[in-house]
């Protein structure tokens, strides 16, 4: 691939999985999209989708795909991007991120594997203050 066509390489930016309480205090998990870079990331475009082998049957699984996006993500600031059930933790959790910093688009993609997202590999997150799965 020629070198032009790579674009700039993304740092400081990362994806969690995060666990938290609902009002009945049961546990729920959500996604969330961390700036940890020294300027500001604009028009913020995150999709997201599953995907992977039912275990049992041996069928191939797809989720939809999502679309998010956030105008303005400031340094050191997260954004909560969307809710993720513990039935989809089986799968591969993709969650592809295009921003702009300083007229430069930067994207990357973050890929959550079927062995990541369980609680004995949570480790607490500073920048959300919780316990979760961060990917940079």
């Amino acid at each position: 691939m020629k070198k032009e066509l790579l674009g700039p390489k993304v740092e400081n930016v990362a994806i969690a999985i995060a666990q938290s309480q609902n009002e009945e205090g049961e546990k729920v998990y959500y996604v969330y999209l961390l700036n940890l870079r020294d300027d500001i990331m604009e028009g913020i475009i995150v999709c997201s989708k599953g995907y992977g082998e039912d275990p049992n049957l041996g069928e191939k699984i797809k989720t939809s795909t999502l679309r998010h996006t956030i105008e303005v993500l400031l340094p050191n600031e997260a954004a909560k991007i969307e809710p993720i059930m513990e039935e989809v933790f089986s799968l591969y959790n993709e969650y592809w991120v295009s921003f702009w910093v300083d007229g430069t688009l930067y994207d990357k993609k973050y890929v959550f594997h079927p062995e990541q997202i369980y609680e004995s590999n949570f480790k607490h997150i500073d920048a959300l203050n919780k316990k979760g799965i961060l990917l940079s």
